[in-house]
């Protein structure tokens, strides 16, 4: 959405360690990563989003006199720190994996560099818009993924956890596949095809459903798609909805249906086909709705349910069954004497630790196109991996987290790098890219990805390794730790 945030989008304790930073070293540099633990819904994959609305927020990150007077009034900072936040501005670098990108866990998916204090108080900004839209995101893409050759629409605004929950996950949606949205303002802002049919109360508002047909297709002959089930979907709404057909259709017009919202949508949805085949509107449609999410559409396919195309609105926006993406913000290095020295999260957990250093990420493809696997490697190392690649030259994937464990990737056709610079000195290094290209990317992707990685149940695990130097490097600084 086209607006400003307020620094103040951000924890308290950013502020206190950014309190702490200032005293310190203000200087000092660091580097932090942006990744995620698990998949959300069970799957074997996600679709990156979020990241051309956060460039927007950090382009415009700053504090206004009267945040500069809230944090005043709290009584815990002091006049150097407030003094300094009057002109504070986000100044640093961002490489990033681009939006609609299909990601896996544990392998950066953004490296925020800057000063400590710059880097720290963005977390909670950044990792807002991005566990949010990734996670609808990949919502969309599971639910349009099982829609087949039927279309799909986002109808989540009015179930949506707040109006800008509600933008965001409209054009999250989007990206992850559906083809319109019910959201008008989201239709402006982000150029979302707006879709819409009729409500009840329209029905119930005149005297007879077939009166309310009939007005309705005399305002849209067009686009005129009737809510079938206010009173009796098959004695009532399919037969008035014929005889409104029968109009349009001696007027030249073809573009008409039903939508399902209640009911047996399986029964009712072949029933009525049964009957529109019959009576010589091959051509109708039939939409349907109803609390829909992937698991229930997938089960109407498979009893071959005749639906053109779906509305789905709640279990979409809410990220229904898996409200929230795993998305942690962790530091990588540190400057230190002048140079960067790398540094992780070490837990009794393994899959809670992080990966140490300053890295990018290597996806490799086989001859037929599709994903083989990511490969994790440091900045410094990348000259060396080019190399194996540039000759074809088998790979070794080290487990991320068992130190003995590892295969080796030949056979391979290519790898793509996937992290790069979209930020420099808090500015965009390239203009924004439109929304209707990152879900081109978003299905390119996606077609990319093997059917086993997309199932529902047990998808096949995707491999995301560590390099020979950035699994050196880990097992360097947990046992310097242990020691």
């Amino acid at each position: 959405m086209k607006c400003s945030y307020s620094a103040l989008m951000t924890d308290f304790y950013e502020l206190t360690m950014m309190q702490g930073f200032l005293e310190r070293d203000p200087d000092r540099q660091a580097v932090f990563d942006m990744f995620f633990r698990r998949h959300p819904f069970g799957g074997g994959y996600a679709v990156f989003a979020g990241l051309d609305p956060l460039l927007d927020a950090l382009e415009n990150f700053s504090f206004i006199d009267s945040d500069i007077e809230y944090i005043r009034s709290l009584n815990y900072f002091s006049d150097r720190f407030i003094d300094y936040l009057r002109d504070f501005r986000f100044r640093g670098e961002i490489h990033s994996v681009s939006e609609g990108t299909v990601v896996f866990p544990n392998e950066p998916l953004m490296r925020v560099k800057g000063t400590l204090l710059e880097t720290q108080i963005i977390e909670p900004l950044l990792l807002n818009f991005i566990n949010f839209q990734t996670l609808i995101a990949t919502k969309s893409a599971r639910v349009c993924g099982v829609a087949g050759d039927a279309s799909v629409m986002e109808f989540g605004l009015r179930r949506a956890q707040g109006t800008d929950g509600a933008i965001s996950a409209a054009r999250a949606s989007f990206i992850g596949g559906v083809k319109a949205t019910s959201n008008v303002l989201a239709g402006k802002e982000y150029g979302i095809p707006v879709k819409g049919t009729m409500a009840h109360s329209w029905v119930m508002s005149f005297d007879s459903e077939r009166a309310a047909f009939e007005a309705f297709a005399d305002m849209y002959p067009d686009d005129c798609i009737l809510l079938a089930d206010t009173y009796d979907t098959l004695m009532s709404g399919v037969p008035n909805a014929l005889k409104v057909f029968a109009k349009l259709k001696a007027a030249g017009r073809r573009n008409y249906g039903i939508r399902l919202d209640s009911g047996d949508l399986s029964f009712l949805s072949r029933e009525a086909r049964r009957v529109f085949d019959k009576e010589g509107f091959t051509e109708a449609k039939i939409i349907a709705s109803n609390d829909l999410d992937e698991w229930i559409i997938e089960q109407l396919s498979r009893e071959g349910a005749s639906i053109d195309a779906y509305g789905v609105g709640t279990r979409l926006v809410t990220a229904d069954r898996d409200p929230s993406l795993t998305g942690v913000y962790k530091l990588a290095a540190k400057e230190e004497n002048g140079s960067f020295s790398s540094v992780m999260k070490i837990t009794n957990n393994p899959e809670k630790m992080s990966n140490p250093g300053i890295k990018n990420v290597y996806r490799f493809y086989g001859e037929d196109g599709m994903m083989l696997a990511d490969l994790v490697l440091l900045e410094d190392s990348m000259e060396e991996v080019e190399g194996l690649i540039a000759e074809k030259k088998p790979i070794r994937l080290n487990h991320p987290s068992i130190e003995y464990s590892y295969k080796t990737l030949e056979n391979y056709a290519g790898a793509k790098l996937l992290l790069r610079k979209v930020m420099e000195n808090g500015k965009r290094t390239e203009p924004k890219t439109e929304l209707k290209s990152i879900q081109a990317h978003a299905m390119q992707e996606l077609s990319a990805l093997h059917g086993t990685y997309k199932r529902f149940l047990n998808p096949h695990i995707y491999k995301v390794s560590l390099s020979n130097n950035l699994k050196k490097l880990k097992m360097s600084v947990i046992k310097d730790h242990m020691s």
